[in-house]
């Protein structure tokens, strides 16, 4: 467990979190069974754990007299506690259709997901008839939907595209064709009007990559 959020974990929580994590609920009692300690001790860290949103109660039904057992499992945030190979996976697959395609048979993957990007992001964008500063401001909703963090920027009579954080970055760093591909994307999905430059680009050494997006006014 290698996240940000792990650095303030201890060993006990460490123990906890991965006893829940093999087992669907669990009380406090059996927790501190099976990490040896004892149920003060556990009910404790399963409340410091519970503010960070890291594990949540399960109401129990009521059967009987007395109060039922309080039942616990891992929240949706504890999945970034545990290792994620995507990214590792991506680049697999990648050097595995080169190897089985070539060079030739990437570009047409590449070329096939860009065609799928390409009808969701006209579905997602106005027609033409809206200005092209209109369609940057979809875009950039569409693809932080994606994990690109991106925002529409006015800048004088351009728009700029900025994309903070990049979730194929791991893949693009294999396969430089990925954004040579989103570039033409760009140009596809906005229409004829509108012109793209890409201004900054994270592999090259920049924090970000930026897109310089303007109306070319011998197209409307």
């Amino acid at each position: 467990m290698t996240t940000g959020v792990d650095g303030s974990i201890s060993d006990a929580k460490r123990r906890i979190i991965e006893h829940l994590k093999r087992v669907e609920s669990t009380t406090a009692p059996e927790i501190a069974q099976a990490v040896d300690t004892t149920d003060t001790a556990v009910r404790q860290h399963l409340d410091a754990l519970e503010q960070a949103g890291l594990v949540e109660r399960i109401a129990s039904p009521v059967s009987g007299r007395g109060r039922p057992p309080q039942h616990w499992k891992l929240a949706a945030l504890s999945s970034e506690l545990f290792p994620d190979r995507h990214g590792e996976l991506t680049v697999e697959l990648i050097a595995a259709v080169r190897d089985a395609l070539g060079e030739t048979g990437l570009k047409d993957v590449i070329a096939a997901r860009s065609a799928r990007q390409l009808a969701a992001y006209r579905l997602a964008l106005p027609d033409d008839a809206s200005s092209v500063r209109v369609r940057v401001r979809r875009l950039a909703g569409v693809r932080t939907a994606e994990g690109y963090l991106a925002e529409a920027v006015d800048d004088g009579d351009d728009t700029l595209l900025i994309e903070h954080h990049c979730p194929i970055c791991t893949a693009a760093s294999s396969c430089q064709n990925l954004c040579r591909a989103e570039l033409e994307l760009f140009q596809q999905a906005l229409g004829p009007d509108a012109k793209v430059e890409r201004t900054q680009h994270l592999l090259s050494g920049d924090t970000r990559c930026a897109y310089r997006i303007s109306t070319d006014v011998s197209r409307v």
